[in-house]
């Protein structure tokens, strides 16, 4: 029995998981503390603002999606996992946590900087939520990613 497949399909997994929510966990902070700032200047903007902070949050959910995506085949699979599988996982893995994580952060910080000049009673909500898309795009790549690598 080879259980490397296995180990690095589940490293992968940790990686996909784990980094992708580190990135949310943080981009939402840098965005929600944008937002308790800005409510202290106009407390008005509190609804554009939440949206423009749970933003970076997406990140996590396409890591999840992942992950139990990919959960599912790997375990199905059990020992029958090829190594070539299982380097796929460990790759797509590492894709989707960092670009999860780097995506997260860099969408918080377009995102704060939006709720920041709402507060100053600029109508910046709508071109703000354009530019924030930008970032989650990539996030969506590396998503799709994970179905291509999925095993079968």
């Amino acid at each position: 029995m080879n259980t490397l497949p296995l180990i690095l399909a589940y490293i992968g997994l940790a990686f996909m998981l784990g980094l992708a929510g580190i990135g949310s966990a943080i981009g939402v902070t840098i965005a929600g503390n944008a937002t308790v700032g800005a409510l202290k200047k106009n407390p008005n903007i509190f609804g554009s603002a939440m949206i423009l902070s749970a933003m970076p949050s997406t990140q996590g959910l396409y890591g999840f999606a992942g992950f139990f995506l990919n959960l599912g085949a790997v375990t199905e699979l059990g020992d029958a996992l090829t190594l070539g599988q299982g380097l796929a996982v460990f790759a797509v893995g590492l894709v989707m946590g960092f670009v999860g994580l780097f995506s997260a952060i860099r969408q918080a910080s377009i995102s704060a900087n939006g709720i920041v000049e709402m507060s100053n009673g600029h109508n910046v909500f709508s071109s703000t939520l354009v530019l924030a898309v930008f970032p989650e795009l990539y996030a969506i790549l590396a998503f799709a990613s994970c179905f291509l690598a999925m095993p079968s």
